[in-house]
């Protein structure tokens, strides 16, 4: 995903490997990506914001 693509309620946004599983992480509600907050092969923490993005429908 980039800055500026809508995401459908359902779509997965991005796949995060633990532990040798690739986990597939979907968007809960249609929305517009604001910003990408990490990047390729980083490594996140529980709880850590990926993306922040602006809802489009309630």
């Amino acid at each position: 995903m980039k800055v500026g693509d809508v995401v459908k309620a359902g779509q997965t946004v991005c796949i995060l490997e633990a532990m040798k599983l690739m986990n597939e992480i979907e968007s809960e509600f249609e929305c517009e990506i604001e910003a990408v907050l990490v990047s390729n092969e980083q490594k996140v923490e529980y709880g850590q914001p990926l993306f922040r993005v602006k809802k489009l429908k309630d």
